[in-house]
């Protein structure tokens, strides 16, 4: 079977190359999983920067191990599906999924026409319907990568380009296409490559600090009553300056920083 799209590689090497030249783009009609395929490799001592496309993923994966399928439209897949490996050595990692949030937030709804949201702390969101998640994930590899500082980290983003069904979901989806009709896989991947690229190395330099800001413009569970995975209920006082999660709760503020607390909102956006 042929990809369903026209990916073309070469501007998608050319949107990398002035950030990292040595970034290859590899793109597969089918895949268990982008994230776990580069974090085969990273593991293994594979660590040349690679921008990784999955047009179908038979075993993605999201948060807390919950699975995330590739959605189609007619034969044609409805979402983008993609990762990127490379090593990094950022001093502090705190926040790296809130800031990815944020650049992809900007690329895609640069003037909030669509209200594109980021909800804590991987999630993006239009009126509470999810669009798309991330899924970071790094490994101390085999192989000595100069920087000991350095990990092998592993960025994977699905997104919902056309309309995608409901069923089985836990989150009413949102999609692309409703405020970008013409939008396709390839086209907001373009959209979002470099920008995102370019935003994980000044992460690197400089940390959450440089996106707390705007993440807090986006924030979707700000001022809102939420509910912790452990029934803990409290109203959302926004993030932290290292991205963790502040929740005033009956016994005082809280502060999450680990990703494996789950947070839903408990009424609607005001």
């Amino acid at each position: 079977m042929a990809l369903s799209h026209a990916w073309n590689p070469d501007q998608l090497a050319a949107a990398t190359a002035p950030l990292r030249p040595d970034m290859a783009i590899e793109v597969v009609e089918e895949i268990d999983s982008s994230n776990t395929e580069l974090m085969r490799r990273g593991r293994a001592g594979q660590l040349a920067p690679v921008l990784l496309v999955a047009e179908r993923q038979t075993a993605g994966r999201g948060r807390l191990g919950r699975p995330w399928q590739s959605a189609q439209m007619a034969e044609e897949p409805a979402s983008l599906t993609f990762s990127i490996g490379l090593p990094l050595a950022p001093r502090d990692w705190s926040g790296l999924s809130l800031a990815i949030g944020v650049s992809v937030a900007e690329s895609l709804d640069p003037q909030r026409a669509a209200r594109l949201a980021l909800k804590w702390p991987n999630d993006l969101w239009i009126d509470d319907r999810k669009l798309g998640g991330i899924l970071i994930e790094t490994a101390l590899p085999q192989a000595t990568i100069g920087d000991a500082a350095s990990r092998w980290l592993v960025i994977g983003i699905g997104l919902n380009v056309g309309p995608r069904d409901a069923t089985g979901l836990s989150t009413a989806p949102a999609w692309a296409q409703q405020w970008l009709p013409d939008a396709t896989p390839p086209t907001v991947l373009q959209m979002l490559v470099a920008p995102l690229l370019r935003d994980v190395l000044a992460f690197e330099a400089q940390g959450f600090a440089l996106f707390a800001e705007r993440f807090a413009a986006r924030d979707a569970l700000q001022g809102r009553e939420v509910q912790l995975s452990d029934g803990t209920v409290g109203r959302c006082e926004g993030v932290g300056w290292g991205g963790e999660l502040r929740v005033h709760t009956e016994n005082g503020m809280q502060s999450i920083s680990s990703s494996e607390v789950s947070v839903r909102p408990r009424g609607p956006a005001v």
